[in-house]
């Protein structure tokens, strides 16, 4: 039997991280990957090859409405769907053989199966053709990560009534796409198939889209995305989903109690993930879970058997790539005896939109609803002259900061590149910078940063340069 130091369950990229930083210091480590190819949901069907069709999408939306504005003349550009595929597949191939060179590379080994604990230090690895071996650690990780969810009254026939793994692989561009849920995924998803031309409906239980982001973030969106083209019904309880050949028909009731249907060729059910444990065998080693199927963990991501840890969406926070990845760090760093640390009020949240969404810490309603007074910074994109340059001027920065003591509380922007500029925030409240700290900062000219350093100097004593 072979035995190793820390196996690790799951090849996402909580698993993959937790399995590298194992082998960094020192552990002799195994990955046990279910699927032929690893990097899990994010790598496969999920992060990167989501953010593929929007790129590509993007292209196709600027070169139809946008290029003329900057003096480039593109004659009636069409939609090759099938090509958007193959290089969305072909990006998604790069970047999972990338994992392999990097499991090679830290002499990781990697059993293609399904891992299941025969005890708390046995896992049977069940290959595809039946075959099994059963291997022994004295340490295991749970990355297991996360599945779409759906509501009990939905049929997913995976063909028009889909998840965000079907959508990411359509033969072709819908006539009218409905989006159940108005979170991150459908957003994302609705807008690649919006920007090449589908009818999209996004149909949402709440009063608002992205409900976990700051308000005036939601709003926003909701109205840049409305002047994009795409439709919302909000404070909408969706009852009944039929498919009739080519069209489905979503039945639901509005806000005033009034049924309302919304008639598609393709309904994506976009209702959040759920803690995929199926098939672990967690009751043989006696690992706990909770209410709602996540495996439970201490502060230090110990589950209830002290040589079992989980990291990711398969125990609770927020199911995002890069949380994962700071507990596979932090569970390999314990284990070696270190001292790590995870801020999770400092985990960004961001949405791929264009223009992007990204927020870090708290939010304005949060503040309120905790009491802490604070003053608010704001900055438009519209004043920006990097914007102006670029036609991007949709949207702004927010920071939040302590009304005595200046402290920035939260930051929260949507505009180009708030996917990369919430960095910015994320370092200074990791270091508990003050507005004034960013203000002083000296931000090259012309950026998109600029607008943070604005948002500061409006927090500090409402003195923004440009507005």
């Amino acid at each position: 039997m072979s035995q190793f130091d820390v196996t690790v369950i799951g090849s996402g990229p909580g698993g993959y991280v937790a399995a590298i930083r194992a082998a960094q210091l020192g552990f002799k480590t195994a990955i046990i990957e279910k699927y032929p190819t690893l990097g899990g949901t994010c790598l496969n069907v999920g992060c990167i090859p989501s953010k593929a069709l929007l790129d590509s999408s993007e292209h196709f939306e600027k070169a139809k409405h946008e290029f003329a504005d900057y003096g480039i003349i593109i004659n009636d550009p069409k939609v090759d769907l099938a090509k958007m595929i193959e290089r969305k597949n072909g990006v998604v191939e790069q970047t999972t053989k990338g994992i392999n060179f990097l499991m090679d590379k830290n002499k990781i080994t990697v059993f293609e199966g399904l891992g299941s604990f025969e005890s708390a230090t046995q896992i049977k690895v069940t290959k595809n053709d039946g075959s099994s071996e059963t291997i022994e650690s004295k340490y295991t990780i749970i990355a297991t990560g996360s599945k779409p969810s759906s509501l009990p009254f939905i049929t997913l026939d995976k063909e028009r009534v889909i998840t965000s793994t079907e959508a990411l692989n359509l033969k072709e561009i819908p006539k009218h796409l409905v989006v159940i849920g108005g979170g991150v995924i459908g957003l994302e998803l609705g807008s690649v198939y919006l920007r090449l031309g589908s009818q999209v409906t996004v149909v949402e239980f709440m009063d608002k889209i992205i409900p976990g982001m700051d308000g005036s973030l939601s709003k926003e969106l909701q109205k840049v995305l409305r002047k994009q083209g795409m439709k919302f019904e909000l404070s909408t309880a969706v009852s009944a989903v039929e498919r009739n050949g080519d069209s489905v028909k979503v039945t639901a009731k509005n806000k005033k109690g009034e049924e309302v249907t919304f008639d598609g060729d393709y309904v994506l059910v976009s209702v959040g993930r759920r803690p995929y444990t199926d098939g672990l065998g967690l009751e043989k080693a006696g690992v706990e879970l909770d209410e709602r199927g996540r495996v439970k963990v201490n502060d230090h991501l110990q589950t209830n058997v002290s040589n079992i840890y989980a990291i990711g969406d398969v125990i609770k926070g927020a199911m995002l790539a890069h949380k994962a990845e700071e507990e596979g760090t932090f569970v390999a760093e314990t284990l070696a005896g270190q001292k790590p640390h995870i801020n999770y009020n400092l985990i960004p949240g961001v949405v791929y939109t264009w223009p992007e969404v990204a927020g870090v810490g708290k939010t304005e309603e949060q503040l309120k609803a905790e009491g802490v007074a604070y003053k608010v910074g704001n900055f438009p994109m519209r004043a920006l002259g990097r914007s102006r340059a670029s036609g991007d001027t949709d949207g702004f920065v927010k920071i939040l900061a302590d009304e005595k003591t200046d402290e920035v509380l939260g930051f929260h922007m949507i505009g180009a590149r708030a996917a990369d500029l919430v960095a910015e925030g994320v370092t200074a409240m990791e270091f508990r910078a003050s507005a004034e700290d960013i203000s002083r900062m000296s931000h090259a000219h012309p950026t998109y940063a600029e607008a943070v350093k604005e948002a500061a100097l409006d927090a500090t004593e409402k003195r923004s340069i440009h507005m």
